[in-house]
């Protein structure tokens, strides 16, 4: 299995009133394409700090972060952007979508143009259209996020995410906001799609339940990988 996206001996700190914070302590790990890796340990371990490092978000202090043999954080800012938004999608805990925009609207933000305006191509919304179809939202797709459960809600930030076609999914605590069993309904969503799509699919997670349905586990202590 070919490495997609690959972390070498990354650091990452921030400075804190008169002192240094070590979040990310010399991090080295390889995720293969297609594989599902689920990254846990305690509050305050790296995990979303480092999901943020490999997709991109967040610079580490020091070290590599490879996609495709390429580092990450040597290419220019526009380059790097156009990784982010072709090849990798984001899932975070908190949804992140846009109260002023409906549920389509907010799925289609992907493909905004550079002018700021919606790309209205007919294969476009049918995309969107499509994803919206199979987390069962398609009733839904003219209500606004406030409207919606929090299930609801998740599962249009995943659609959102797929909407570019990415490679890569970087999923940080997708279940946390929801009881037990709205969070397998997205949980089966996010699965059975990946697999369909051969997609790489981190996912950090508090629920040793979730980390089981990945095919590796990681465990962050102090910053780094023990396990």
């Amino acid at each position: 299995m070919s490495s997609l996206v690959q972390a070498v001996a990354v650091r990452r700190s921030y400075a804190v009133e008169t002192r240094t914070l070590d979040v990310l302590r010399g991090v080295d790990l390889s995720v293969g394409e297609g594989e599902s890796l689920a990254i846990t340990g305690m509050s305050g371990a790296g995990k979303s700090t480092l999901l943020h490092v490999l997709g991109g978000l967040d610079r580490p202090s020091s070290g590599q972060v490879l996609y495709r043999g390429r580092d990450l954080y040597a290419l220019g800012d526009r380059e790097r952007s156009a990784i982010r938004a072709q090849k990798i999608g984001f899932v975070f805990q908190a949804y992140h979508l846009l109260p002023e925009l409906t549920v389509l609207e907010n799925v289609l933000l992907p493909g905004l143009s550079a002018a700021g305006a919606f790309l209205r191509g007919p294969k476009l919304r049918a995309r969107a259209a499509e994803l919206l179809g199979r987390m069962g939202l398609t009733e839904r797709a003219a209500h606004r996020p406030n409207e919606l459960s929090g299930g609801e809600q998740q599962r249009v930030a995943l659609a959102r995410a797929l909407m570019n076609g990415p490679e890569l999914l970087l999923a940080d605590e997708p279940t946390g906001n929801l009881d037990s069993q709205t969070g397998e309904d997205v949980l089966r969503y996010l699965f059975e799609l990946a697999a369909e799509r051969n997609l790489t699919l981190v996912i950090v997670t508090h629920n040793e339940a979730v980390a089981a349905r990945c095919r590796r586990h990681v465990v962050l202590r102090d910053g780094r990988p023990v396990a």
